[in-house]
């Protein structure tokens, strides 16, 4: 099946006066296939915006291509397909309501299926209640709120979106999650740019993290998340300083170790007449994984 979205070894560079060149983008290949919710993850630099503005045509790569359902870069037909909302939200001040019957008119759409999308899109990011208001009295989460409603206003197949919770209470987070989810399940397909991790992890099936405009990590949310399993132990009558990391509380000392050591750890402590108390999975967080993958990144930079 073709992909929805493609980048194939693109790479994009910035040129300035005196010769200096910046690499946004380094040989950068990515597949996000349909009915997904795929996670776009970097640092602040890292080229997930430069990668993004390149798939919806807003600039042209250096050296590479890529394909947005099925079409090159830029091809206008393909972007009526899309739904966008760009990390800064920058709208018309007009009636929200009015607002997206603007946007839903730039895609071709009009009269009553207008009117009747404009109000269910509004009641999907919950602001049915302020359809009538002009936004720009509204604050940045329902400004943020009524960007993703235009993202949907004409029903499109691929969603692109760029840190589209980042100013939103947790009820309305829950709320975007579940909008989410609901538009994976009608068979949408999402990509998806945020530094908040959490939420990342809540929803994307797929992942990807970008460092200095290369991919560093890429696979299935629920494949990174048991890699590397560690189990969180507490033994007592053992020394603090027989383990790394180890520390003393109440008598007892608590530490981690990878699953593979479980049985050398046991002997370690049985050996110094110690005491395992309990030894339970600790389940890695997406946060664990982001820093260890863009630290190692970090390190393999500065070797060469």
């Amino acid at each position: 099946m073709a992909a929805v979205l493609e980048f194939d070894c693109l790479t994009k560079e910035y040129h300035s006066f005196p010769g200096r060149c910046l690499r946004a983008l380094d040989n950068f290949s990515l597949r996000v296939e349909p009915g997904e919710i795929f996670g776009f993850l970097g640092p602040n630099g890292a080229g997930k915006s430069t990668a993004i503005h390149l798939a919806m045509g807003f600039m042209r790569p250096t050296r590479g291509s890529g394909t947005l359902l099925g079409q090159p870069f830029g091809q206008a037909a393909a972007r009526r397909r899309v739904g966008f909302l760009a990390e800064n939200v920058a709208l018309y001040h007009r009636r929200a309501e009015r607002l997206l019957r603007f946007y839903g008119a730039l895609n071709g759409m009009a009269g009553s299926r207008l009117d009747q999308r404009a109000q269910k899109v509004l009641e999907m990011v919950g602001l049915h209640e302020q359809a009538k208001r002009n936004v720009g009295r509204f604050s940045r989460g329902m400004l943020q709120r009524v960007g993703l409603a235009q993202a949907l206003i004409d029903d499109p197949e691929l969603l692109i979106l760029d840190e589209p919770t980042s100013a939103l209470d947790p009820s309305a987070r829950v709320a975007v999650r579940e909008l989410l989810l609901k538009a994976r399940s009608a068979g949408k397909t999402i990509f998806l740019s945020s530094h908040l991790l959490s939420e990342v992890e809540m929803v994307c099936d797929r992942v990807a993290v970008l460092h200095h405009g290369k991919l560093v990590c890429t696979g299935r949310t629920t494949d990174l998340l048991a890699a590397g399993e560690q189990l969180e132990l507490v033994a007592r009558g053992i020394p603090a300083g027989l383990f790394p990391g180890a520390v003393a509380e109440n008598g007892v000392i608590r530490f981690s170790i990878p699953a593979s050591a479980q049985r050398a750890t046991a002997e370690a402590i049985w050996s110094k007449s110690g005491e395992i108390v309990s030894m339970n999975p600790r389940r890695r967080s997406l946060e664990d994984i982001f820093l260890e993958v863009t630290s190692e990144a970090d390190k393999e930079d500065k070797v060469q």
